[in-house]
Parts: C-alpha cells; sequence; structure tokens
C-alpha cells in the first residue's frame, strides 16, 4: 500500500507528489522551494531516494535538481532532452526500481512537449497510478503551443495518440496524478474534479471520446494566451536551476520608496484589493496575495526589470518572494512594509479608488447614477480573448490586462470602469491605469452578475467560430 501526498502550489496551478511505500520516497515534478517536500519526508520519516521529472516544464522552475543534490536522490530526467547537468536519463519502457515493493514504468507520451514522459506507480501485483505531468488531466488535456506555433498542430496530434496509449495500457481503476491543470495555464480549458481514474476519464475526457481531428479542432480552439515568462522557464531548467534564495528582502526607507514610485518602477501592492480600494500609494500595482500575484508579476513587467513589494507584514513580503522564486524571479530591489501612511515621504501620495457593482454599472448606464459614483466615461474589459468572444458588456472596450501596459494610449478619454471576471484583474488594471495618471473606478463584482443586474451584453451563443457583429 502506497502513501501518495500531495504537494500544492495553487497560485500556479500545479501539483507536485512524493510517493512512498514507508521506507522510501520518490518526488515527482517538484516545485523549486524544495525545504515543502523535504519537510513532507520528514514527518513521514522516508528518505527521498528518486525524483522524477515528467518533462522540462514551461510554467515554472523545477525544484528537482536541488532537491536530488540535497537527499542525494537519483534524479530521473528524460534522456533525449539536452541539458548542462548529470541526471539519470529516462526513456519509454525503463523501469525503475525504487524499492522492493515499488516500481516506476516510463512511458512516452509527447504532446504537452515533445519528449513528455509520464510514470506508472506499481507495486508487484501491477499499476496503482500514473503520473501524468502535463499529458491526461482531469477532463482535459495540456496544452501544445508552448513550443511555438508551427508544432502545434502535430503535438496536438501525439497527445491524442499519448492518452489513448495509457488508457490502452492501463487498468480503469489506475489513479491518475497530473502536474498541471488546477488553475495552470498548461491545461487546455477547465480542468473538473479534484480525483480521478483512467476509467473515469475515460468516460468523461474528449480526449477518448472524439476522433482524432475532432479533438485536434477543439483542442486547438481551447488554448488562449499564457504568461510571457513561459519563454523564460525551459531555458532556466534546461541550464539547471541555481539553489532557491529565500534571504529576507532588503528593506528600503519612505524617500527610497517615494523616488521608485517617481522613476516608475514596479512596486507591486501585495495585499488584499479591498485594502487597496481604501487606500495606496500612488503609483503601485495591486497583485495581491489573495490571488495569482507571481503568475501576473511574470506576465506584465518587462523581464529582469527591478521590482518592489509593500505589504502590511514581513510574513507577506516572505511569501510573496517564495512565489517569485518559483517562476524565477530570484531576488527583489527591495520592500517596505507597513500601511500607506507610514510608508508614504507625503500625505500627497496616498490614494483611494472606488469600487463598484455591475448593479451599480446598470444603474449608471441608465442615467441613474449612484451619487458616490463617477460617471462611466469607458467600460474597459481586461478579460481575455476567449472570455470576451463568449459574451461582453455591449460598448465595452477591450484590451487584455496582459497588454494593457503598452495600450493605454488606445483607452478613451474620461472616468474608465474595468471589470474582469471577478475582480482580482480589474483591480491590477485599474491600478496601471492610475499609474498612467487616469480616473478610474474597479468593478469589484462576479461578471456572471452582469446580466441578473441588468448590463447590456453581447453574446455570440457559445460559438467560437461565430465572429461578434460589432455592437456600437
Amino acid at each position: 500500500m502506497f502513501d501518495i501526498k500531495v504537494i500544492e502550489t495553487s497560485s500556479l496551478g500545479d501539483r507536485s507528489y512524493l510517493a512512498t511505500d514507508g521506507t522510501v520516497a520518490v518526488v515527482v515534478d517538484p516545485q523549486r522551494d524544495v525545504d515543502r517536500f523535504l519537510a513532507v519526508a520528514g514527518r513521514l520519516g522516508v528518505p527521498i531516494t528518486h525524483v522524477a521529472e515528467t518533462h522540462l516544464h514551461n510554467d515554472y522552475v523545477s525544484g528537482g535538481l536541488e532537491l536530488a543534490r540535497l537527499t542525494g536522490a537519483t534524479y530521473l530526467v528524460v534522456a533525449a532532452e539536452d541539458v548542462a547537468f548529470e541526471r539519470v536519463g529516462v526513456s519509454d519502457g525503463d523501469v525503475i526500481e525504487v524499492s522492493p515493493r515499488m516500481r516506476l514504468r516510463v512511458v512516452a507520451t509527447p504532446g504537452h512537449t515533445f519528449h513528455h514522459l509520464s510514470y506508472v506507480l506499481e507495486d508487484p501485483q501491477g499499476p496503482v497510478g500514473v503520473f501524468t505531468g502535463g499529458s491526461l488531466l482531469f477532463g482535459t488535456t495540456g496544452r501544445t503551443d508552448l513550443l511555438g506555433s508551427e508544432h502545434t498542430v502535430e503535438l496536438a496530434r501525439a497527445q491524442y495518440a499519448s492518452v489513448r496509449t495509457l488508457g490502452e495500457l492501463l487498468p480503469d481503476g489506475t489513479q491518475v496524478w497530473p502536474t498541471h491543470g488546477f488553475g495552470s495555464f498548461c491545461a487546455v480549458g477547465q480542468v473538473s474534479g479534484d480525483a480521478s481514474t483512467i476509467g473515469q476519464q475515460r468516460a468523461v475526457n474528449p480526449v477518448f471520446r472524439l476522433a482524432r481531428d475532432e479533438f485536434v479542432k477543439q483542442t486547438l480552439a481551447g488554448m488562449g494566451d499564457y504568461p510571457a515568462y513561459y519563454v523564460h522557464m525551459g531555458v532556466i531548467n534546461a541550464a539547471g536551476p541555481a539553489p532557491v534564495d529565500l534571504r529576507p528582502a532588503r528593506r528600503i526607507d519612505k524617500d527610497e520608496l517615494a523616488g521608485r514610485l517617481r522613476r516608475g518602477e514596479w512596486v507591486v501592492d501585495l495585499r488584499a484589493r479591498k485594502a487597496y480600494f481604501a487606500s495606496h500609494l500612488a503609483g503601485t500595482i495591486s497583485l495581491g496575495l489573495d490571488g495569482p500575484m507571481a503568475t501576473w508579476v511574470g506576465w506584465l513587467i518587462d523581464w529582469g526589470a527591478p521590482i518592489t513589494l509593500v505589504g502590511e507584514t514581513g510574513e507577506q513580503i516572505a511569501r510573496a518572494q517564495r512565489e517569485l522564486v518559483r517562476i524565477g524571479i530570484d531576488r527583489v530591489a527591495g520592500a517596505a512594509v507597513g500601511s500607506p501612511e507610514r510608508m508614504a515621504a507625503d500625505p500627497t501620495q496616498v490614494e483611494s479608488v472606488p469600487a463598484a457593482s455591475f448593479r451599480d454599472l446598470a444603474a449608471v448606464l441608465s442615467g441613474a447614477p449612484p451619487a458616490d459614483l463617477p460617471p462611466a466615461d469607458v467600460v474597459l474589459d481586461v478579460r481575455f480573448d476567449i472570455e470576451w468572444n463568449t459574451s461582453h458588456i455591449s460598448c465595452a472596450v477591450h484590451i487584455p490586462l496582459p497588454e494593457l501596459s503598452k495600450r493605454v494610449a488606445d483607452v478613451p478619454s474620461g472616468t474608465v470602469w474595468v471589470h474582469c471576471a471577478s475582480g482580482y484583474r480589474a483591480t491590477a488594471g485599474a491600478s496601471l491605469l492610475a499609474r498612467a495618471g487616469r480616473s478610474v473606478v474597479v468593478i469589484n463584482d462576479v461578471y456572471d452578475n452582469a446580466a441578473r443586474a441588468g448590463v447590456p451584453l453581447t453574446i455570440n451563443a457559445n460559438d467560437p467560430g461565430i465572429q461578434l457583429v460589432p455592437d456600437c
């Protein structure tokens, strides 16, 4: 009987795993902050003897090399990948004897990457589960466009064949343990469920239910944008990541912080957005720790630009540093702690921003605005194209959040009401506009409430093949 521990990194939408038979442990697809895995193994009282990678990751910096160094574990990496460090290369058909009672059978599952592997965990009676990385996910599969658009169709066809192979090799009761798909942009569309088996996936997953060409068509239609920092992750992982550095960030004083804000540097406010609405330092960007902060920092900044963190507590700063090292931002330029009022060099630095609901927007658009809110001269939708193409507010302006900092000039004049699907991206977008001197209101509401509130929508019948008719 094996004990499978799931180590979640919910901010990036990934899972890593520690599997043990009670005597030794194997870790699969570890994140970079390896102290979490050492702590789990320590609580269980088992040594980590093997670390396995399903592929060279494109969405985070791996901790596999460092974990193997610290523990002396055998480091299993696909043999076909060109990497700059020593590892044990593994290929399709290899069997790794982790212990007399536990082994890993390697299965080639290309698609998410050219050389992707899955690892079937077996006991003496046969398969127990399969670590599928970015291949078979819960209700979907991994995206196939991360290695270049010219390979997308080829890899989608390979993904189809790979998952079908797993279905043929493994019994219905085999557990499925994917790395991606829990909010990760490495998944195609939305995942469904929190646990599954091969049999359950055979019944619900499109990869098992569709013919190959239809699967490829749906896969390509379901892939939206992915974070800009992904382009750096594979390079770092192939070179061999340096050990993680979680030393406290250098604290900066009010004057230095004010200077960075004047120069337009990236100063990230880590507090929850409601705190940001009430008061914040002018020029800061709201990317709270209550959402996927690291993903958006990595997506929005110019890679390598200095980043300063501001938060209410040192614990917030430390947590943000941990999240940032997972995507290769190893050291921040500095940090400041306290309320905006305490961090400000001048009281005029402290600002607030109005927050509203879709019901408020409906009232404004109908000519009966609440007394405490300005007019909606512009409604700005910062969601992704795939969301906009499903439905959007009639007459809204659409600029996806990743494009906004470079397209501020495209936003019409006047007060801008900014919305997304839930409020997190809207707050980030509003802070980018406010930094550029624009007057903003954040719609801190769930988009599903828009229609119920009476906000006019343009809908495309949920068919991605239907072109939207301009509504203004």
